[in-house]
């Protein structure tokens, strides 16, 4: 979300609270506080008095209390490391959530302590239409069965993406939001009172100077010069202890980046592991959908524009021979009626050759197929009567059956 509501409601408080503060202030405070004789008589509300300074500072008409430049710098690096957290967040959470209705529901119940619904993924939802839409189609049709293929893959690639999720939300979600909702509030309110210790200090600075002005003129006693050394030296102590507490806080920061960087790399574990399930899951779908594609679409070839060489019947005892479970069909390499020819006999036409890249390592399941190593490139062609599944693929002067579905076939 691009906006904090409790963020919001919190700064309102604070401006109502110092509101009535300020303003009722004059009445509450003790007589003696911040108090002067004319004409360097103080306001009496100490929200009023710093306020006072701070607008005299910027105006450059009072002296302001510098922090050393390493002190600064852990103030930068602490406000980048916020900034940059809240925007990692925000934008995490629409990668794992992308409906904004859905991330308003999650946040309200997350401030309400309540447990968030299940929720369907999309794939889920998907493959429970398909799965419906097979049933009232006609489960035993070829439509029918590609839809019952693809919805349980669907549901597969649902159920991992729910992992994914949860995962996600645990290992980097969480500890991010314990930083901006945790720590950073901490930091935050001690900053703060080192604002309030620093315009503290820098009024008291101000007072004195006024004092020694006035003894100089004799019109004020040596004793309101003194009081005001003493208030000095107790805001400058209060001043000193609150900035060495900031600076504790601030250099936590360095921690903070370590723990984001362990749930950094327990992000990007979880990632991986989710998109090589979507991969396997694609692959043994494409690999169940290539196996009866030629079935349902004779003469299509996978993987190229080229037109198919006719296949085998359906009834070819070669080709039935040829088929292995869990892999694409095979099929023999002479017509119906006739022998295989051995694989050292074949030889590759005159034209219609491709270059061939190889997508993954495939392990050859006999001597008839090639074995294939991930990004090597091969020589590849058909051959009359092939399963539109295969090719023949060449490497030097190894030849063997290779599958279409591990190649990118280059132009």
């Amino acid at each position: 979300m691009d906006f904090n509501m409790k963020k919001l409601a919190s700064d309102a408080g604070i401006f109502f609270t110092r509101a009535v503060q300020a303003f009722g202030g004059l009445s509450s405070r003790p007589k003696d506080s911040c108090t002067r004789p004319d004409p360097f008589s103080e306001p009496q509300s100490p929200h009023l008095c710093n306020g006072l300074v701070f607008t005299e500072e910027k105006f450059g008409q009072a002296e302001k209390t510098e922090l050393d430049a390493q002190f600064e710098n852990l103030l930068a690096r602490a406000d980048s490391t916020k900034n940059w957290t809240e925007k990692i967040l925000r934008q995490t959470e629409v990668l794992l959530q992308p409906n904004p209705s859905a991330r308003v529901e999650e946040f309200l119940y997350e401030k309400l302590d309540r447990k968030v619904p299940s929720r369907v993924t999309n794939g889920e939802l998907l493959a429970q239409y398909m799965a419906e839409a097979a049933s009232e189609l006609g489960p035993t049709t070829p439509y029918g069965k590609t839809l019952i293929k693809v919805a349980e893959a669907e549901k597969r690639l649902g159920a991992a993406e729910r992992d994914f999720i949860h995962t996600a939300s645990i290992n980097f979600l969480t500890p991010l939001r314990t930083f901006l909702e945790g720590d950073w509030k901490t930091i935050s309110k001690e900053r703060r009172l080192l604002h309030n210790r620093r315009l503290d200090l820098d009024a008291c600075k101000a007072r004195l100077k006024k004092a020694k002005a006035a003894e100089a003129k004799a019109t004020l006693w040596n004793d309101e010069v003194d009081k005001a050394e003493q208030e000095l030296r107790v805001a400058q102590t209060e001043f000193d202890r609150q900035a060495e507490v900031t600076r504790l806080l601030l250099e936590g920061i360095s921690s903070t980046h370590v723990n984001h960087l362990r749930c950094l790399h327990e992000f990007v574990e979880s990632q991986t592991t989710y998109y090589a399930q979507c991969y396997r899951h694609m692959l043994d779908l494409q690999k169940q959908l290539g196996s009866s594609q030629g079935a349902i679409f004779p003469g299509t070839f996978v993987g190229t524009t080229e037109p198919a060489s006719p296949p085998l019947s359906s009834t070819s005892p070669t080709t039935a021979a040829a088929t292995m479970p869990g892999g694409p069909s095979v099929a023999g390499l002479a017509p119906p009626g006739e022998a295989a020819l051995r694989l050292e006999e074949v030889a590759p036409p005159a034209s219609g050759t491709r270059k061939a890249r190889v997508l993954y390592d495939y392990e050859a399941a006999d001597s008839s197929e090639l074995a294939l190593l991930a990004d090597e490139l091969i020589t590849v062609y058909s051959l009359p009567g092939m399963d539109p599944d295969w090719l023949i693929g060449e490497r030097g002067n190894k030849k063997g059956k290779v599958p279409v579905t591990y190649l990118e076939l280059l132009s």
